[in-house]
């Protein structure tokens, strides 16, 4: 059965960072365009980042840009979301998607497989 986790999220103080991962189990990443997402309470499910199969897309979302880095490791399966310079502003969940397709989109309706998320909470 196919399933996607992340990891990595945890209490951070304001300007710290934070590396997110998400592995899959049961099928190979390597065929999957992988999106970031984030989600704060009482707000929206808010596309932060995404990267095509290849790697040569990497979308952000304008909150994140020069701050957050997306990456994967094909041959781990594994995708990473290295997130820097945090603010208070980036708690949420934050949570991985993946799609069959060679390059990714911001939109979260167009994902179909998603994992359980991880708290990030930056505050002092």
């Amino acid at each position: 059965q196919f399933q996607l986790v992340e990891s990595g999220g945890g209490l951070v103080q304001p300007g710290g960072s934070l590396r997110l991962s998400c592995t899959a189990s049961g099928l190979a990443l390597d065929r999957y365009a992988i999106g970031w997402f984030r989600q704060a309470p009482g707000k929206e499910r808010e596309g932060i980042s995404c990267i095509s199969i290849s790697g040569g897309q990497r979308d952000y979302a304008d909150s994140v840009q020069g701050r957050f880095i997306i990456s994967r490791d094909n041959a781990e399966n594994t995708v990473y979301l290295q997130m820097n310079s945090l603010k208070p502003e980036d708690t949420a969940v934050y949570y991985c998607a993946a799609e069959r397709s060679q390059y990714c989109q911001m939109v979260h309706s167009w994902y179909n497989y998603w994992g359980q998320g991880t708290q990030v909470t930056v505050s002092s």
